[in-house]
């Protein structure tokens, strides 16, 4: 740190900052790789920014309960649920931002792959390819199909614009009713009534206490025979032993990238279960991400340094009044 830079707010940032093009001016950004190892104290720190994924976890809660006038906690997940048990660590005034947005092309790609996978039971034949076997069939197409969405956040929306190009009919569902410029999304209270219509349903809404095992027994019971559920909004939003439970009798198949527990017990049934595809949480993770992730964080930057409110700010911590 030079002579010059010694007052200004300092950053954390999972890329070096030599090569992030566009950094505002009157900050002192430095790389932290996600390692104990911090390249300043932590007290020190203003603008403390996630590594990506699960790497550093441990290290960013040690950091945390460190910090002192910390202004800005930055994650790149979409969601910081996470983040719950440890809050308490955010010194008063300092704001929680997610990554919300970043993720929302690869993860609507992966659903809408998971979507037409099941359809087509593309596991089933990779099981035919390994054994040698040529067995053709007949099976269903997404096209003129009635799909849900559930979340209209980022991925959910941009989904629903994709699936539209392959012919099905998008329904929109979120937590409140509203309809502009002729899209029509419904709100929570409609789920029952709109189970009972749909071929597939996607997931793409957030872990909250209202989300949390909306697809219960009770729901899952509604969707009509040979029905699809993609899940890559969180585990939490179903019941699993009850989708176990629909998948092993060949009612409903289930494709997840999200589970609950995560990771999926070895041994648990929805790992062998032919009606069943998982992936491992990867929806959000693709060469994409750090191209994307870089300019969202030189966008949040530039918000910081101009004293302005910062986009995806989902709670401060009670106490100091910022200015």
């Amino acid at each position: 740190m030079s002579a010059d830079t010694v007052n200004d707010p300092v950053v954390w940032l999972p890329y070096e900052p030599k090569e992030l093009d566009d950094l505002p001016e009157g900050l002192t950004c430095l790389y932290w790789d996600g390692t104990d190892v911090y390249p300043s104290a932590p007290e020190e720190v203003r603008f403390l920014t996630g590594f990506p994924g699960t790497k550093g976890y441990v290290s960013l809660i040690d950091a945390l309960s460190r910090t002192r006038d910390l202004d800005v906690l930055q994650v790149l997940s979409s969601g910081y649920d996470y983040l719950l048990p440890r809050l308490d660590l955010l010194p008063p005034g300092a704001r929680l931002c997610t990554g919300r947005g970043v993720h929302a092309g690869p993860t609507a790609e992966l659903a809408l792959g998971l979507l037409i996978a099941s359809a087509r039971d593309i596991p089933g034949f990779a099981r035919a390819q390994r054994e040698q076997r040529w067995a053709p069939r007949s099976l269903t197409t997404l096209g003129g199909k009635r799909v849900l969405v559930v979340g209209q956040g980022p991925v959910g929306a941009l989904l629903a614009d994709r699936l539209e190009v392959f012919g099905c009919t998008v329904v929109r569902l979120a937590r409140t009713f509203r309809s502009a410029s002729g899209v029509v999304v419904h709100g929570a209270d409609a789920l029952p009534d709109l189970l009972t219509t749909v071929d597939a349903v996607v997931l793409c809404a957030p872990a909250t206490d209202e989300t949390y095992r909306m697809f219960d027994a009770a729901a899952l019971a509604l969707l009509p025979d040979g029905a699809i559920l993609v899940n890559v909004g969180r585990g939490e939003l179903v019941d699993t032993d009850a989708l176990t439970a629909e998948v092993a009798a060949g009612r409903v198949r289930a494709a997840l990238d999200v589970t609950d527990p995560e990771p999926l017990p070895v041994g648990h049934a929805l790992w062998r279960l032919p009606g069943a595809l998982l992936t491992p949480h990867v929806g959000a993770f693709t060469d994409a991400f750090e191209e994307a992730s870089r300019s969202f964080l030189i966008r949040q930057l530039h918000h910081y340094a101009r004293g302005e409110a910062l986009p995806n700010t989902v709670l401060t911590a009670p106490g100091r009044t910022r200015h």
